[in-house]
This record gives structure tokens, C-alpha cells and sequence, in this order.
């Protein structure tokens, strides 16, 4: 027990250089709170005693604003920086010396059952507001890009970005089809071009009519 909590202490000078003392880690640092409540709350989630360890998960949420759910189960020497926003649920599986930032949803999609929240390997890093949904894997030793939303299994010593999430850089080599930001799909956009693609047949299809009732009006005119 002393060793975890000890271990969990150690990646904090490790991962964060602003990390001074133990007693400011100890007392100041919101992920290390939330880490340490949820191994209290799945401890008790372990005895089916559900209950309790909700009730001590939404009490680290309103203080951290990190919401781990209690069946979550997470590895060794895990690290949230800078945690608020934070959320993983219930079927999430975290291995050892994963780091994530602010923002990071390790969620479902809301269709499945049972298994429905990702596996994240050892040593992954997810960046800001990365969403990662469904009963994917995230290969060891992989990265997600911030603001990324994976929805694919992730292969091993891989880099992800964009909406949806791409693999641009795979056991160090790039991959051909990197992803230009620039191109990213928006749902605005292509609604807007659709209204306008409708309004350009409608102005045809009156124009076509204004030119078949002149005709008309012309030879009764005659």
C-alpha cells in the first residue's frame, strides 16, 4: 500500500517540473487526490459494495473535477495533469505509466453493452481534450494528439490526431496519408453548401417557370 501510494507520489517529480516538495504534491495536486480516491472507491467497488464507492467518487469529483468511475481499473505510476475535465468510465482498463491532461474523455459511445469503455496500454500518453470512446485498445506505447477523437483500435507505438482520430507515425516512421488539419470534415460547412446547392435548383427551377409563363403569356397575347 505504502509502496503505490509512494510510486504515485515519485511520477509526479517525474512527469511534472513544477513539482517542489512532497508536502506541496501532497496536498496541492488534484490528480494525485483524484488517483488516491478512486483506489479507495474501487477497493470497496471490488467487495460489491457499489454504494459507498460511488458516493466516494462523486466526492473526488466536486473536489477535483476529475470523475473516475469506481469499476474503472487503473495500472501503476498513473498520472493526470492539470486534471479538471477529466472523466474515464466504468469498463476502462488503464495499464501502467499512462499519462493524461485536462479534458481527456475515456468514455463510450453509448451503444454497447458490457465492455464498452477503451483499454489503454502501458506507457500511452493522451493529450488535451482527447476524446477516446468505445471498446477500443490503445497500443502500448502510443500518443494522442490533443482535441483528437479516436474511435479505432490504436496499433502499438503509434501517434494519433484529428476528428476522427488517424494514425500519422507508426514505430517512428510516418504514414503517407498524414492528416492535413486544414481538411478536417465540418458538419457547418457541408450543411451550409447543401442550403446553398438547393437554393441555386430552386432560383433555376423559377427561373425555367418565369420563362415558360412569358412564352405562354406571349402567344395568347398573339
Amino acid at each position: 500500500m505504502f509502496k503505490r501510494l509512494r510510486e504515485d507520489i515519485e511520477v509526479v517529480f517525474e512527469q511534472d517540473p513544477s513539482a517542489r516538495t512532497y508536502l506541496e504534491v501532497i496536498l496541492t495536486y488534484s490528480g494525485l487526490h483524484a488517483i488516491w480516491a478512486h483506489r479507495i472507491a474501487h477497493a470497496f467497488y471490488k467487495r460489491r459494495l457499489y454504494f459507498i464507492a460511488r458516493v466516494i467518487s462523486q466526492a473526488s469529483r466536486f473536489l477535483t473535477g476529475i470523475e473516475i468511475h469506481p469499476g474503472a481499473k487503473i495500472g501503476r505510476r498513473f498520472f493526470i495533469d492539470h486534471g479538471m475535465g477529466v472523466v474515464i468510465g466504468e469498463t476502462c482498463e488503464i495499464g501502467d505509466n499512462v499519462t493524461v491532461f485536462q479534458g481527456v474523455t475515456l468514455g463510450g459511445t453509448g451503444k454497447e453493452k458490457g465492455k464498452r469503455h477503451p483499454t489503454i496500454k502501458d506507457n500511452v500518453l493522451i493529450s488535451t481534450g482527447a476524446k477516446v470512446l468505445g471498446s477500443i485498445t490503445i497500443g502500448e506505447n502510443s500518443k494522442v494528439g490533443g482535441g483528437s477523437v479516436v474511435l479505432k483500435e490504436v496499433p502499438p507505438n503509434s501517434t494519433v490526431v484529428g476528428i476522427p482520430g488517424r494514425v500519422v507515425i507508426q514505430d517512428g516512421k510516418k504514414i503517407k496519408r498524414d492528416l492535413n488539419h486544414c481538411d478536417l470534415p465540418d458538419p457547418i460547412a457541408d450543411r451550409f453548401k447543401e442550403m446553398q446547392d438547393e437554393l441555386d435548383q430552386m432560383k433555376k427551377e423559377l427561373a425555367q417557370l418565369k420563362e415558360e409563363r412569358t412564352k405562354i403569356n406571349g402567344h395568347s397575347t398573339l
